[in-house]
């Protein structure tokens, strides 16, 4: 049972995750047209359109329908980037496309696979922000933090008695598995962070090993 001095009142910024879904959107923007599914204008279209609504449920407190709406914009910016990748795959073997073309594109789909786990693992631990928040307990449910590892009387002198993971906590995770193909300082728990991590791997591993063997081709 959670006692009151494990709870945290402060409420889970909203900021950075919208941020992070322009950022998306701008990468996809700024891929060749070669590397995008559809118009370069219809991903970054449907992030904006399904924000706002989002943004309003939020607000209004319907959080079962703004759940819904974030699991509608994290699938939808996911098949667009395992789109991208497929048709990066289908271009390299033809060698039609510059070198250092390939190179930042490979570098954004690669940036943008970190940006569309992170949403997942942030929409998704502990039932998704909203129930997070509702209940107010430390720590996470899918993930092992390190500051989930601190011993409970020592967790006032870390200044982490009250902590819990927010967007830049997942971030990290994401980051750091598609950077070494493996979890680092979080240990995974849930079988759906499993399957996700195993997923973000795969697509970060696809990425760099095909930009790699296509540098070595044209040495």
């Amino acid at each position: 049972m959670t006692t009151p001095a494990e709870h945290v009142d402060k409420p889970e910024p909203r900021w950075q995750v919208v941020l992070a879904l322009f950022a998306i959107g701008g990468i996809y923007l700024a891929l060749p047209p070669w590397f995008t599914v559809g118009p370069t204008w219809l991903l970054p279209g449907l992030i904006a359109v399904l924000l706002v609504p989002t943004v309003m449920t939020h607000r209004m407190g319907r959080h079962s329908l703004n759940h819904a709406l974030g699991i509608a914009i994290n699938a939808i910016i996911t098949l667009a980037l395992i789109g991208s990748v497929v048709l990066l795959v289908r271009t390299l073997p033809a060698h039609k496309q510059a070198p250092l073309s390939l190179l930042f594109s490979g570098a954004e789909l690669w940036l943008a696979n970190v940006l569309v786990f992170a949403l997942w693992y942030w929409r998704l631990d502990g039932g998704g922000p909203n129930v997070r928040e509702k209940r107010r307990e430390f720590g996470s449910c899918s993930f092992v933090f390190p500051q989930m590892q601190i011993e409970k009387i020592e967790r006032g002198r870390f200044g982490v008695e009250r902590w819990r993971p927010g967007f830049v906590d997942y971030l990290f995770i994401a980051f750091t598995q598609s950077s070494t193909f493996g979890p680092t300082d979080a240990p995974l728990l849930a079988r759906w962070v499993k399957v996700l991590a195993m997923c973000q791997i795969f697509i970060s591993l696809s990425i760099v090993v095909l930009l790699i063997s296509r540098a070595v081709g044209i040495l």
